[in-house]
């Protein structure tokens, strides 16, 4: 069926398109961004396709120095623009371009699904999630991670963009390279986990620390505003005595 993918792509965008307006606001952008990760993934596809004839299906070559260009290059164009026009936040660039990538990876694994139901196996589908789509999902948020950074210095904006562009593609050029090799393909599996496992575990470091540190200020400043208070309370009872006593002056005086 020569339209399939775009058969797939109305029934996989529709629904979630339609569950916008009942999603919370911060869930809201995620799935905008998953949106635009399936969109991408639609595009690339013809490209990639286009790309695959004029190479003569050299399927090895394409996919391993072409098909990480391009691919990297349409994921991180959203991201950039988000960055440079909505919000730096580091944790909404995060979020969002990881999301992005998932997108990405849950049409395109979709799609191979649909088109090799023969060859496909619970192998093959716990390999596409927890390494392929992984590695969409990392390389997307390695850029919008850096962006961060480079937003914030302007000096840094052409060098420090094809930089984090240049270390997207050539993990992904890597990872394509070693999954397709006989004797290196578990590594290949391995290596988005390897990746991600630890990133993981940092940024939740992070945010306990920031949550302790959040709670230890909030403390801080209980104890400051009951202090004030107490102090207020003090200051006031004197004043109430000093005028007690005025009064008890005024009226000896008056006898």
């Amino acid at each position: 069926m020569d339209n399939l993918i775009y058969i797939l792509y109305i029934c996989m965008f529709v629904p979630l398109l339609l569950s916008l307006p009942l999603i919370h606001k911060t869930s809201r952008r995620i799935m905008v961004f998953m949106l635009i990760g399936i969109s991408a993934a639609l595009f690339i596809s013809e490209v990639n396709g286009l790309l695959l004839r004029l190479m003569n299906y050299e399927t090895l070559y394409v996919t391993t120095t072409i098909t990480p260009v391009t691919e990297e290059i349409i994921k991180a164009i959203p991201v950039l623009i988000y960055a440079f026009v909505i919000s730096d936040n580091r944790e909404k660039l995060l979020s969002s371009s990881f999301a992005l990538g998932i997108g990405f990876a849950l049409f395109e694994n979709t799609y191979i699904l649909i088109n090799s139901m023969d060859a496909v196996s619970i192998e093959w589908a716990v390999i596409r999630g927890f390494s392929t789509a992984l590695m969409h999902g990392i390389c997307t948020a390695a850029v919008g991670f850096g962006m961060s950074f480079v937003k914030k210095k302007k000096k840094l904006f052409y060098c420090g963009t094809f930089a984090l562009l240049m270390l997207a593609i050539i993990y992904h050029g890597i990872f394509n390279m070693l999954v397709q090799s006989e004797s290196l393909k578990y590594f290949g599996f391995v290596l988005p986990l390897a990746t991600y496992i630890p990133v993981v575990i940092n940024l939740i470091k992070k945010f306990r620390e920031s949550r302790r540190a959040e709670k230890e200020l909030a403390a801080a400043a209980k104890e400051k505003a009951a202090e004030a208070e107490e102090s207020t309370a003090e200051e006031q009872t004197a004043k109430v005595e000093e005028q007690i006593t005025n009064a008890e002056e005024q009226t000896v005086k008056a006898e």
